[in-house]
């Protein structure tokens, strides 16, 4: 059964739109008056943004909140990515991504991560919610596609399948250019696993600073450190300096069903859980930020190139191309892991590495 969300379902005063069993769904306005939709089942729950970006605000489950620290405890009606940081998952690009250099018109991260989406909906299954919504952009001699992002939970499950399907419009190509921006709540000695060789031809750290991040004394010195031996920020110590953010690409190989795994492993050995497909984005960008006012760890953003901004990307070939008429397919499935989870995904992550 597939319901329609519309813009006036949604007021100050929380409203349950949808119950079974422990399947809730419920309708909300945040105080900002961001429309808000919570989705709840036996094992915790999400908060997402239907018309903005299509966002997963935040992520709640087995008594553990999954998203980072920030500065915003609330989302901001705006379209300025940095006036509004702080979601679980936010989906970034399309006509560009990253950080805009010089010759470069896109906004940070594009224009998707807080794109209005025109329309939403809530589709209900025997034990399942999917979240969908669709965004199309047209720029008139430029861009015209549609975007369908969904995300689905089922009814005993702390874990995510979120679908990202972009249709280009016009007749002729288009540059596409997407980051699925994960941002999970780091934990001191945490330890990161992942399915990629630990070494700096792999696993290279980024060595230009973006114009919105002010470095420290020492924190040249420490991206050199990492250039030459990435495995230094594997477990996270307190006190290792990431501040105010460290920005690594990583090739990561898949299993034998096609897919990369990262995760967190908390000390008492539950964990948090990013799987995707390299032959979708064949690029993994991770991002760690651990200052007082944020702490964020993207443990594997699935991406189809750098974040360097178009004009460098598009240079070094990493701009995927979708030709007219086309659709393009991305899969996720991001969240919580129980002790025996993590053990098991650690094992095929260490099969897929040949240990």
């Amino acid at each position: 059964m597939r319901i329609t969300l519309y813009p006036d379902m949604f007021r100050e005063n929380e409203r349950v739109l949808y119950a079974h069993g422990a399947l809730k769904v419920a309708t909300f306005r945040f105080e900002s008056g961001v429309a808000g939709l919570r989705v709840q089942n036996s094992r915790g729950e999400i908060t997402m943004l239907p018309f903005q970006g299509q966002q997963i605000w935040r992520a709640f489950f087995d008594g553990r909140e999954l998203t980072m620290r920030s500065m915003f405890d609330q989302p901001k009606d705006t379209r300025s990515y940095l006036e509004t940081y702080g979601g679980f998952l936010i989906h970034c690009g399309l006509a560009g991504l990253g950080a805009p250099g010089p010759d470069d018109t896109h906004p940070l991260h594009g224009e998707l991560p807080n794109a209005p989406f025109q329309s939403a909906w809530l589709d209900v299954d025997v034990g399942t919610v999917t979240v969908g919504g669709s965004y199309q952009h047209t720029l008139a001699f430029s861009t015209n596609y549609r975007a369908a992002i969904e995300t689905k939970l089922t009814l005993d499950a702390a874990l995510l399948d979120v679908a990202v399907k972009v249709e280009n419009l016009k007749q002729t190509p288009m540059d596409l250019m997407y980051l699925g921006h994960a941002n999970f709540r780091p934990v001191d000695f945490g330890e990161l696993h992942y399915s990629a060789p630990h070494t700096p031809e792999a696993v290279r750290v980024r060595r230009s600073i973006p114009a919105h991040v002010t470095p420290k004394p020492g924190y040249a010195e420490f991206l050199t450190e990492l250039a030459k031996d990435p495995t230094g920020h594997h477990v996270l110590t307190p006190g290792i300096a990431f501040d105010p953010e460290v920005v690594f690409e990583i090739d990561m190989d898949s299993d034998a069903d096609g897919f990369a795994h990262a995760l967190q492993k908390h000390p008492d050995g539950t964990a948090d859980y990013m799987r995707c497909r390299p032959d979708q984005a064949p690029l993994c960008t991770r991002w760690i930020c651990r200052t007082p006012d944020q702490d964020g760890l993207g443990v594997a953003f699935p991406s189809t190139s750098g974040v360097e901004g178009y004009s460098v990307e598009k240079a070094k070939g990493r701009v995927h191309v979708l030709d007219g008429g086309q659709t393009w397919r991305m899969d996720m499935r991001l969240g919580l892991l129980t002790q025996d989870e993590t053990i098991d995904v650690i094992s095929q992550i260490d099969a897929v590495k040949g240990i």
